[in-house]
């Protein structure tokens, strides 16, 4: 593959780890159980929410870790950085399972609540027949709810030298290919197996998801290139991102039996599972919005003074590292479930909680951005100085 046919960016996007970041800190607030806050984040007010920016930013990421290794090692190791890297993701989703799993035994041996926590998160059938559901956990065909979305990121991930090799024909190719993958979803053609004692699929289906993760790929790798920025598309977006909102938002739905029987006539269309395509639509524009005022290149999201540059710094942090802090808040949505279920669920322990979280997503991020410096190393220069003179 020739570097004509990937255009890796000189310098990484300041908008990629913004956005990322600020999706890091939704993704904790619809994890907090019974969490009131969930009320107020981006997907009530609109079909798409922060899963999609999860997804699209992590194909961003994707185009730019792997992206240079296909163009200039070749197809044969970039593949091979691929299965690397799923590797490393397979064994944290692993990971967080067993921990998590752990983590509400505890809870549940305390024997000072009244529910079970195991069971909050349908993880009784697990302990019922382990032997079985230890091959299904290791073979991705038991996949709970909670943890379904770095199996998805795991299916997606072992499609990208599939789009790679199809890429050397020309850019039409993976495009087609993803569009049909997707449509072929739609209408439930590829399924994966969620549990072994019954028929639910994966709540993330990796065929139709992989529309999003490629369209953030293919705008970082410049096959696809960025739309421009005028006052129709502006508008058109704007116009579909109000238009959705009475179509989404809870207490309008609650109110409005026309609104409730049309969301049941295009539900296919928001559907979650397979990306609906309103879903995706929307999406577009969302992002489309905040492409556009994030300011060329990202320059409102690169302030050098005041406060508002700290706080962007931190932002930056967490969506850097995204996989880190993801973990972190799946973990720590239950933890702090478990202090709302303590303390009682008011207007104060709600934002103790939320904020907590917050807290521990930005510490994760500082501390794995330390160890991946590998401080331990002697510096180049430092090796220099102290060679004698």
């Amino acid at each position: 593959m020739s570097r004509r046919q990937f255009e890796k960016p000189a310098m990484r996007d300041p908008r990629l780890d913004f956005f990322r970041g600020i999706g890091m800190f939704i993704i904790f607030i619809a994890h907090v159980p019974s969490n009131a806050w969930t009320l107020y984040i981006p997907a009530r007010f609109g079909f798409s929410d922060a899963t999609e920016v999860f997804v699209f930013c992590s194909g961003m990421a994707s185009a730019i870790a792997f992206g240079k290794v296909y163009s200039e090692r070749g197809w044969l190791l970039g593949t091979s950085r691929i299965l690397f890297r799923t590797w490393q993701v397979y064994w944290v989703h692993l990971a967080l399972f067993l921990f998590l799993l752990t983590l509400m035994c505890f809870f549940d041996s305390l024997g000072v609540f009244e529910k079970s926590y195991v069971s909050q998160l349908n993880l009784h059938k697990f302990l019922e027949n382990p032997q079985q559901n230890l091959i299904g956990l290791m073979t991705l065909t038991y996949v709970p709810n909670y943890f379904d979305i770095l199996p998805m990121y795991i299916g997606i991930l072992l499609m990208v030298p599939i789009i790679m090799a199809l890429r050397k024909f020309g850019v039409l190719p993976p495009l087609v290919f993803m569009f049909v993958l997707w449509l072929s979803a739609q209408f439930s053609y590829f399924q994966l197996p969620a549990e072994p004692w019954s028929d639910r699929a994966w709540f993330f289906n990796p065929f139709g998801w992989q529309l999003i993760f490629f369209t953030g790929f293919a705008f970082m790798a410049g096959w696809i290139k960025p739309p421009p920025v005028n006052k129709y598309l502006i508008t058109l977006s704007a116009i579909i991102l109000i238009i959705t909102i009475p179509l989404a938002f809870h207490k309008i739905i609650k109110e409005v039996v026309f609104i409730q029987e049309l969301r049941r006539d295009y539900d296919d269309l928001i559907f979650k599972t397979n990306l609906g395509v309103l879903r995706y639509i929307h999406f577009l524009a969302l992002s489309y919005i905040c492409w556009v005022l994030a300011g060329p290149g990202g320059q409102w999201l690169q302030i050098k003074k005041g406060i508002a540059s700290y706080v962007i710094a931190i932002i930056h942090k967490v969506g850097q590292q995204a996989l880190s802090t993801f973990i972190a808040g799946m973990v720590m949505a239950q933890v702090f479930g478990v202090f709302l279920d303590v303390t009682g669920r008011t207007a104060l322990t709600y934002t103790i909680a939320n904020f907590g979280g917050f807290i521990c997503l930005i510490i994760t991020a500082y501390v794995v951005s330390w160890f991946k410096s590998q401080p331990w190393k002697i510096k180049h220069k430092q090796r220099l100085k102290m060679l004698p003179e």
